[in-house]
């Protein structure tokens, strides 16, 4: 498996969940990877122990990519652990549902800084990074922000933002051969899922029965897409929204 032999990836967000399964699935096409965290280092390094258990190549690297010093020090371990980057893989995100009625500038402000600053000031430093020869951008999304749900007005318009910027960004760099794309994934089972308690709820057996495909998704179903989005097979595609919801809409 060699779609990403001798690329070198930075995924936001990758100690567990969606960020941890296109980690291991980057690697076993062979890039070097780069596995951010914030706050679970113990996630990060079960990860890197995965991929360099299977004869991959992984770091992990520390930092809040809603602040610019530590964005700047993930891309600079990067560097200086692979020599170059070609991906970046903007997953690291947070949610927290509420009724319009709770909604507080606390909430706001932390959704903001993380789901949208985050991927903006983690673009603007991949500038200096890529080579001449391009660069692929993948922001993670969500299909909320096209058919978004009650209570969720914060992480939708956060998700409804990025995808208008990953547009935006993908006529902006396009003349660098950078592309820039969006994937939306549905309702995925992740620990923050589990952690929630959607799992085994009527509000998971909805999702399922409303899904075309029959089941929520599951992480490594978002992997696969995010490796094609990487890989030189897509390389006429910038600017888009993929969804990834098992038909969901």
């Amino acid at each position: 498996m060699d779609k990403l032999q001798n690329k070198v990836a930075i995924i936001t967000g990758a100690s567990k969940g969606i960020g941890a399964a296109i980690a291991k699935a980057y690697a076993a096409e062979g890039a070097a990877v780069v596995v951010n965290y914030a706050s679970s280092r113990e996630g990060a390094d079960r990860v890197v122990a995965d991929i360099t258990g299977a004869g991959g190549k992984a770091i992990a690297v520390s930092g809040d990519v809603s602040k610019t010093a530590d964005v700047e020090a993930i891309f600079a371990a990067a560097q200086k652990a692979f020599g170059k980057l070609d991906i970046l893989v903007n997953n690291a995100g947070v949610y927290r549902f509420a009724p319009l009625e709770e909604v507080t500038e606390t909430d706001y402000r932390r959704h903001f800084d993380i789901n949208v600053l985050g991927p903006l000031l983690t673009m603007r430093e991949a500038l200096k990074y890529f080579p001449i020869a391009g660069g692929t951008v993948i922001n993670v999304s969500s299909v909320a922000a096209r058919s978004p749900t009650p209570t969720t007005s914060v992480y939708s318009g956060t998700k409804g933002a990025l995808d208008t910027i990953t547009r935006v960004l993908a006529h902006e760099l396009g003349a660098r051969k950078i592309r820039v794309n969006s994937l939306s994934p549905g309702l995925i089972e992740t620990e923050g899922v589990h952690t929630l308690g959607a799992i085994g709820t009527d509000f998971e057996k909805g999702i399922a029965a409303r899904t075309p495909l029959g089941r929520i998704g599951q992480p490594d179903d978002i992997a696969k897409i995010a490796v094609f989005l990487a890989s030189d097979d897509a390389g006429w595609i910038t600017g888009e929204s993929i969804a990834a919801s098992g038909g969901l809409h």
